[in-house]
C-alpha cells in the first residue's frame, strides 16, 4: 500500500496576502482529495514542459517530513516548519513554470491553486483499486462530497477546479494550460462543484 501524506492534528494553517503573479514564470499548487488524478495531471504537465516538485519532496528537503505513521500509512507534514522554510526563497519567481503535487499544496504561497475534483462514487472505486483500507477511502470521499480543498482556501491566490470523473488526463492538462495562458482568469469559478446538490436532482 502506497504511504500518503496527512497533515499533522496540530498543523498551522498558513495564510498570505496574495502571491505576485508572474508573466513568464509561476507556482501553482495541484491539489485535490487523493485519487482525484493529481499524478497523472502532473506527469503530463510534466512532459508539457512544466516542472514538477511534491510537497513530499519539499517537506523532506526542510526537515518537516515525518515517518510513516502505521495507524493510517501516512507521512505527517510540519507546515509550520515546511512553510518557514519557502517564505525567503519563495519571495522571488521560480526560473521556470513550476507545479506542486500534493494534496496539501494549497497551504503553500504558490501565485495560483488548481484543484481536481471527482465524483464521490468514482473516486471510491479508484482508492479501493489503491488498497486503501475501508475507513480510509469513505475518509477520503467524505472529504471530498463536502468540498475538499475548498474548505481550507485561505489568501487570494487564484483558484480553479477541474472536474475529472469523466475528463481523460490529456483533456483536464489542456484546461488547465489554457487557464494558466489566460493569466489565471477567471481568478474564482463561478460555482463550485456540489456533489450533494447532483445527489438530489
Amino acid at each position: 500500500m502506497r504511504s500518503m501524506l496527512r497533515l499533522p492534528l496540530d498543523a498551522f494553517m498558513a495564510s498570505s496576502t496574495r502571491p505576485r503573479l508572474v508573466e513568464n514564470t509561476f507556482r501553482l499548487s495541484l491539489t485535490g482529495t487523493p485519487g482525484t488524478g493529481k499524478t497523472t495531471v502532473a506527469a503530463l504537465l510534466a512532459k508539457a514542459g512544466f516542472g514538477i516538485i511534491s510537497i513530499e519532496e519539499l517537506a523532506e528537503s526542510a526537515g518537516a517530513l515525518g515517518e510513516v505513521d502505521p495507524v493510517d500509512d501516512a507521512r505527517p507534514v510540519d507546515l509550520d516548519a515546511l512553510f518557514d522554510s519557502l517564505t525567503e526563497s519563495w519571495k522571488s519567481a521560480p526560473a521556470s513554470p513550476m507545479i506542486i503535487d500534493g494534496h496539501l499544496s494549497h497551504y503553500l504561497p504558490a501565485d495560483a491553486v488548481v484543484v481536481l475534483r471527482c465524483s464521490p462514487e468514482i473516486l471510491r472505486g479508484r482508492l479501493s483499486e489503491r488498497g486503501y483500507s475501508s475507513s480510509k477511502i469513505e475518509a477520503n470521499v467524505e472529504w471530498e462530497l463536502l468540498g475538499g480543498a475548498w474548505n481550507e482556501r485561505e489568501g487570494e491566490a487564484p483558484w480553479a477546479e477541474f472536474d475529472t470523473t469523466d475528463a481523460s488526463g490529456e483533456s483536464v492538462v489542456a484546461a488547465i494550460q489554457a487557464w494558466v495562458a489566460d493569466g489565471f482568469k477567471p481568478a474564482d469559478p463561478e460555482a463550485v462543484l456540489d456533489w450533494i446538490a447532483r445527489m438530489d436532482e
